[in-house]
């Protein structure tokens, strides 16, 4: 039994050892086999700019021992290639030829691998020329005031525009830029919030000045008020006198508490065109207020229709 058991170890031992000299004779053979390598890129002119991704990988085939092969499977494998020297196909098409760049990337393989060849002879860049813009931030506003409170004056969106720099074809495309949704609720005052602005998608390439603005709005309590304000009427023939029920039609305008005591009847110029009345068979006129102080908020006119009657 005892002679058995020294008999089977004898066998693993030797079995073992088969198995070792085998796998050291294997390894030390030469092969030559196709690996992938990740690569990026270099030295792309400063007035460019790569404006899709290009090829992350590329296979090359190499020679070498099994050894060498198994230890290239560690550590770093990105290879970088030199792309100082484009040849442009059309607008914004460039490559570069792979053979020009075997000295380059042998270098940066791992002792012992000996380049063979590279599988891909073209690398094919999109290349734009690298510009630079001033885009307007376009508000996204939800604002909500409380009953008989509103917005005093335009809201302030503080930088209004931003810088944007990359590509010539994606710059080319932006002609605005939005804001996140601004969303207030019975608002009675004054407001200012930082925003942020958000970045097109799939331009990675794009680059921004700002990642935020400020917007900011006066709020102040609304009133309403009432002036009779006189009218004229343009557009009157020669020798036709028309004959009004009224001289002055009441103007009914809502503004600011702020600016109430600044209004008069002179703040408003309301005009009748005769001709709007005759191309249209009308027998009134319409009231049109043409002038009013840019703080009103609104305003309408009563009467909105004039009777007349020609004089002859």
């Amino acid at each position: 039994m005892i002679k058995n058991r020294k008999i089977a170890k004898s066998f693993i031992s030797f079995l073992i050892a088969s198995i070792l000299m085998w796998f050291l004779i294997t390894l030390s053979r030469e092969y030559t086999t196709s690996i992938t390598f990740p690569v990026n890129y270099k030295n792309i002119p400063q007035d460019k700019l790569l404006q899709n991704k290009p090829i992350k990988e590329i296979d090359i085939i190499v020679k070498s021992t099994g050894f060498n092969l198994i230890r290239s499977g560690f550590g770093d494998k990105t290879i970088t290639l030199n792309a100082n020297s484009l040849h442009k196909k059309s607008t914004g098409s460039y490559y570069f030829l792979t053979r020009n760049q075997v000295s380059t990337i042998q270098k940066q393989l791992h002792s012992g691998l000996e380049l063979q060849e590279i599988v891909l002879d073209t690398i094919y860049l999109d290349i734009g020329t690298l510009t630079s813009k001033k885009v307007a931030l376009k508000p996204n506003l939800e604002i909500k005031y409380q009953i008989g409170y509103d917005i005093l004056e335009p809201v302030c969106v503080k930088p209004d525009s931003i810088l944007i720099s990359g590509p010539e074809t994606q710059i080319n495309k932006i002609t605005y830029i939005d804001l996140k949704l601004l969303k207030l609720d019975n608002i009675r005052e004054d407001f200012s919030e930082k925003i942020e602005i958000v970045l097109p998608k799939n331009l990675g390439n794009i680059k921004f000045t700002s990642k935020f603005t400020t917007i900011s709005g006066k709020v102040e309590k609304f009133t309403e008020g009432t002036l009779e304000v006189p009218f004229t009427i343009s557009n009157l023939p020669k020798g036709v006198e028309l004959t009004t029920l009224n001289k002055t039609v009441e103007v009914v305008y809502v503004v600011g508490l702020s600016n109430f005591n600044k209004i008069d009847k002179n703040f408003f110029e309301v005009v009748c065109d005769y001709n709007v009345s005759k191309d249209n068979n009308l027998g009134y006129l319409l009231p049109k207020v043409i002038g009013k102080p840019d703080y009103v908020k609104s305003f309408k006119v009563i009467p909105n229709k004039i009777d007349f009657l020609i004089q002859k």
